[in-house]
């Protein structure tokens, strides 16, 4: 049964009330977690209240500080503990400046079970042990940078005919949807509202995935009575701590890691230089990125009906034809590098394209983009001698007599992958691409500066929670920095 909730205003009068009476004897470690303190208090989860209040029934004992257990799990974050143990036994119980921070009394801490439960509750997937076969690791190596290979070459354009010819069923709730819809209504609309995002209303995002390790073991423990009996390379099933865990390959590392994927997807404001994420989920290792991104964009357009996506940033494990189709039925600009291993297009006559999609002259000079013709769906490009671009061409005479020079038009319908609606060549498309590293730096974040790597924990569950407070925190620390807020100035020290 869903008890009393402890209301926004109420935490920050109750906070303000502890912090006066606890200031003069713990005045060292209350400036020792200002700015964790801080940053909850900016922190409103009035609208988590409504999001959870279903999850519980309507008869039994009530159920007590779901709010302080958030703010608790932020706080716990953003001091990089991840021992829900440690911090109810020891750290919670030892620090009155902690407890009041989180909205709580010494004597109220609520307990290991409770935590523990708060994250079933949200995320309803099965991880306990259970018995299974061992998967060994594969053998095969790909070179650096390189991804493995979809095992079903077809899956991405299957999937996008079926979003495009089933639109209204095409999002389908799963584990994790309730923790993304806390994460977008709960801290990214607050950020978007404080112009922290940018313009919402022509938005570039990027996306990417990141291997994430779990902290369990890929062995698995016997529970056969094989080795009694001498035998020791015995195929029985095995109990597994993280059993929804499997082998991924790190194409940067160049080697296989046991886990989980991570796929996020963030923006950057060239205004005020931040890079802030607005989607996360986690999908299994060996799931190639190509079909995460399809998902990705079809979800951030669930989540977030009232922005408008102006362009999406990929890397090159996206490039397939489907996915730009997907794209230019939304109108959303397909800003993705290109694969050096798929095939150009190649065209007869004097004109011919480069692996950027920019046409070639007879002389084997890039044409320079002369704007859009958007009545007429095509792109306009001039000759680079007339426009000033190369100093001579050996065939100057002979190709058009006219002194604006020759003119070349594309259209992006004809060939989605090489002429995308922002020309690859352009200044614009350069731009939007450089902006792909915000995902690279958010991912960077969550994993080394909130030390998630090296957390170890287990379980497709915990990492995916745990990867959204990291969000929260990373969002957080964005609000205390454009605000110059410090719960100190409110306490007169």
């Amino acid at each position: 049964m869903f008890g009393n909730w402890q209301s926004h205003s109420d935490y920050q009068s109750f906070v303000l009330d502890e912090l006066n009476k606890l200031k003069a004897l713990h005045s060292t470690n209350l400036k020792k977690y200002q700015e964790g303190i801080s940053k909850l208090y900016l922190l409103n989860l009035d609208v988590i209240k409504d999001l959870i209040a279903p999850l519980f029934s309507h008869t039994g004992r009530p159920s007590g500080f779901q709010a302080q257990i958030f703010r608790s799990f932020v706080l716990m974050n953003h001091l990089h503990i991840y021992s829900i143990t440690r911090w109810c036994r020891f750290e919670l119980p030892n620090d009155p400046i902690l407890c009041a921070a989180i909205g709580v009394t010494p004597d109220s801490i609520p307990s290991v079970g409770s935590h523990y439960d708060f994250i079933d509750r949200l995320i309803p997937l099965n991880d306990s042990n259970k018995l299974k076969s061992v998967k060994r690791k594969p053998t095969k190596k790909f070179k650096k940078g390189e991804k493995m290979p979809l095992k079903n070459p077809n899956i991405v354009d299957k999937l996008v005919n079926y979003i495009i010819n089933n639109q209204d069923k095409s999002y389908v709730d799963h584990p994790q949807s309730l923790l993304q819809r806390i994460f977008t209504e709960t801290i990214v609309i607050p950020s978007a509202d404080k112009g922290l995002l940018g313009n919402t209303s022509k938005l570039t995002v990027a996306a990417d995935g990141t291997c994430m390790a779990t902290g369990a073991s890929s062995y698995g423990v016997k529970v056969c009575e094989c080795r009694e009996k001498g035998i020791y390379d015995c195929k029985c099933d095995r109990r597994f701590s993280d059993p929804n865990a499997s082998w991924g390959w790190d194409s940067y590392n160049s080697r296989y890691f046991y886990g989980y994927t991570g796929y996020f997807a963030a923006t950057y404001n060239p205004d005020v230089k931040l890079d802030l994420p607005i989607y996360l989920r986690i999908f299994d290792a060996k799931r190639h990125d190509s079909t995460s991104s399809v998902v990705a964009i079809n979800e951030l357009r669930h989540l977030y009906p009232n922005f408008n996506f102006d362009s999406y940033v990929l890397d090159s494990a996206s490039d397939n034809y489907a996915t730009y189709t997907l794209l230019n039925h939304w109108n959303i600009n397909a800003i993705i590098a290109l694969n050096g291993r798929n095939k150009h297009s190649k065209y007869d006559g004097p004109l011919s394209i480069d692996k950027n999609g920019t046409p070639t002259c007879k002389g084997g000079h890039s044409m320079v983009f002369w704007g859009n013709c958007t009545s007429r769906h095509r792109i306009k490009w001039r000759c680079p001698l007339k426009t000033g671009k190369v100093s001579e061409c050996k065939h100057s005479d002979n190709c058009s007599p006219s002194p604006y020079g020759r003119t070349v038009y594309t259209k992006p319908l004809s060939d989605l992958r090489l002429f995308t609606k922002i020309p690859r060549k352009s200044d614009l498309f350069k731009t939007k691409m450089a902006s792909r590293t915000c995902c690279e730096r958010v991912n960077n974040r969550i994993l080394h500066n909130y030390d998630l790597e090296n957390s170890k924990v287990r379980s497709k569950k915990r990492i995916a929670f745990w990867s959204t407070i990291c969000a929260f925190n990373i969002h957080l620390d964005a609000w205390l920095k454009f605000s110059n807020f410090s719960i100190l100035s409110l306490l007169n020290i």
